[in-house]
């Protein structure tokens, strides 16, 4: 080791009286404890990237309730955290073992210890790791977890996080023990995350309707806040792989500066594979949530060595992290593990890449001893360090997989963690916040200009914020209903919904653990919605025809068309407003009787005009 790399320490002459072990981790100076909190500050501000990810992937009505599990994140992870979180990761007391560390519970060394400073810098930049962890999790239970149970569960869930953290950077920890490298976190923070994402998609099972129509994801609720959060998850990345040199002193500057251009290399190397893979599995067209998921992908990938790598090595490890995210999306659809946002496949796949990528192409980086003197496979370093990296993936998934089923698991014993479907119909934003949303007028605008130009393109695409899986569910209750009314009698779907039967078997695979149905004379409405999903699964598609017949949306009444707008009673203007917002709401396909229709009304189209299907 060069002897001119060395920490200018803050020890004190009387340290037997500091409340707090000394760590090499406090061994900083004045120059990086400002880099370490700097640092710290803006990883904090990835918290409103998720958040604005997260709720601009889900349907407008459950946008807020994504917001308010990402504050509750931070809240009561943080508040944990603080109390025994810290502690099991790096507590260094005599009860301190190769799995678990102890002491530096609800840390608070007093004013006057020589080691204040440094404690509380090394604390603040880890609480910013253990809020990135937990929060990772929220999106993938998105749109169907009771948000009470949430609380429990984030509040609970730093367990995930601080155990593992302490295997690969805590002193006692067994894998760091064994030389495992993880500078800024693909394993403990991404890998485990993504995992507990896994577990946590497994365990709800998907949203009601989301595989009605095959496995093509749901439209976004807001496509822009998506992309935001994405830069600011970019930009708070930078701090996160930069900021984990633990300082500038000494040559530890130099590495920070290549950890920020090796973890923009690997973005753009992201970005290159998100970019050609959209366009040609899309015929031409770019989706943003695959390009999204393809930048995330690649920066997951770098942060285990975003600083032993090389330029055209980061944009390779880049470049297959996208690659790795983009397959393993499409197989967790196929597996039906409904993860919105896709946290599963760019935090836990990737995050699994990203830890083994160290173990190909990791150099020694020369005076700073972070692998130990190793280097990786493809660096002349032998299979130690491949080795080592490869069981530190293993151990850290089936932690994350196997303790938040288990922790689901005894929450679900003292409250419902999945919502009730009358509740998810509804959307979180309502029935949790009593948050009610305006509608936008997109499909009106395209039902205006339809006398005048068709694209069949864009009578596919789903309004935005919408989550047509729950439309289909809704429609069939609406026809439900209006055949009660008619025949004076329940309508029967093909397993029976409406007869007091025990409740259909669900499997693990499709509908998750939590997602249970109760016995007894409660059960018709999940036995009713069961049918109809099922119906709609395995059943035959309505025609054009049918659905315009039985499309759900109301008619203007006689007495208020021709009227003029100042015209209208304060009662006929609420029930023209209803009348707007339920068109908004339900949207049909436009067919050719419709077009002939529109000819025949409309003075500016001549009859030369042909229906092109």
């Amino acid at each position: 080791m060069d002897p001119n790399w060395t920490h200018v320490g803050l020890r004190s002459p009387n340290l037997t009286n500091t409340t707090v072990n000394l760590q090499e981790n406090f061994e900083i100076d004045l120059e990086d404890t400002n880099w370490i909190l700097t640092s710290s500050f803006i990883i904090f501000t990835m918290q409103t990237g998720f958040g604005m990810l997260e709720s601009g992937c889900v349907s407008i009505k459950n946008e807020a309730n994504i917001m308010m599990k990402n504050m509750a994140d931070i809240s009561l992870g943080g508040l944990t955290y603080w109390i025994f979180g810290y502690g099991l990761s790096f507590g260094q007391s005599s009860y301190s073992n190769p799995f678990v560390g102890t002491g530096d519970f609800l840390l608070d060394p007093p004013v006057g210890d020589a080691l204040m400073g440094p404690v509380f810098a090394s604390f603040l930049f880890q609480l910013s790791f253990a809020t990135t962890a937990t929060t990772i999790v929220s999106g993938a239970m998105a749109e169907r977890c009771n948000f009470k149970a949430y609380c429990v569960f984030s509040f609970l869930n730093t367990i995930v996080y601080c155990v593992p953290a302490g295997w690969v950077w805590g002193s006692h920890g067994f894998l760091n023990q064994l030389g495992a490298v993880d500078i800024a976190g693909s394993g403990p923070v991404h890998l485990v995350g993504g995992s507990s994402a896994f577990a946590s998609a497994l365990m709800l099972g998907p949203r009601l309707g989301r595989y009605a129509r095959g496995t093509d994801p749901l439209p976004l609720g807001n496509p822009v806040n998506a992309a935001m959060g994405t830069f600011v998850l970019w930009w708070g990345w930078l701090a996160f792989n930069s900021g984990s040199t633990y300082g500038v002193s000494g040559a530890k500057w130099q590495y920070a500066a290549r950890a920020a251009v090796m973890t923009m290399m690997g973005s753009f190397g992201g970005g290159c594979f998100g970019l050609l893979f959209t366009l040609i599995k899309n015929k031409g067209k770019a989706e943003v949530m695959e390009l999204i998921n393809s930048i995330l992908g690649s920066l997951v990938s770098i942060t285990a060595g975003c600083f032993l790598y090389r330029a055209w090595e980061s944009l390779l490890i880049g470049f297959i992290g996208a690659g790795v995210a983009s397959a393993s999306s499409m197989l967790f659809d196929r597996l039906r593990v409904d993860d919105p946002v896709g946290a599963s496949a760019v935090h836990g796949a990737c995050g699994i890449w990203g830890v083994i990528a160290v173990g190909l192409f990791a150099d020694n980086p020369i005076p700073m001893e972070t692998t130990n003197g190793r280097s990786g496979l493809f660096k002349g370093g032998g299979w130690y360090l491949l080795g080592v990296q490869s069981l530190t993936a293993v151990c850290l998934a089936a932690w994350g997989v196997l303790v938040t089923m288990l922790l689901l698991w005894l929450i679900d014993r003292v409250m419902p963690i999945r919502m009730d479907p009358y509740n998810e119909l509804l959307g979180a934003d309502l029935t949790e916040h009593r948050i009610r949303h305006g509608q936008v007028g997109v499909s009106r605008a395209v039902s205006a200009l339809r006398p005048f130009r068709r694209s069949s393109s864009m009578e596919e695409i789903g309004t935005i914020g919408i989550n047509t899986g729950h439309g289909l569910v809704v429609e069939k209750i609406l026809k439900a209903n209006k055949r009660n009314e008619l025949d004076g009698k329940p309508q029967t779907y093909t397993n029976e919904a409406f007869v007091a039967t025990d409740s259909a078997s669900t499997s693990y695979k499709n509908n998750g653990l939590l997602n249970k149905r109760p016995n007894g004379n409660g059960d018709q409405l999940h036995r009713t919605l069961d049918s109809m999903i099922d119906e709609i699964n395995g059943g035959k598609r309505e025609t054009s025809k049918g659905a315009r017949k039985n499309n759900g949306a109301p008619v203007i009444p006689d007495e208020i068309k021709g009227k003029k707008f100042r015209e209208l009673t304060v009662t006929e203007l609420d029930e023209l407003g209803e009348i707007n917002a339920a068109q908004d709401r339900f949207r049909r396909r436009f067919n050719e009787e419709d077009y002939k229709s529109d000819v025949m009304r409309s003075a500016t189209i001549t009859p030369n005009v042909r229906w092109i299907d």
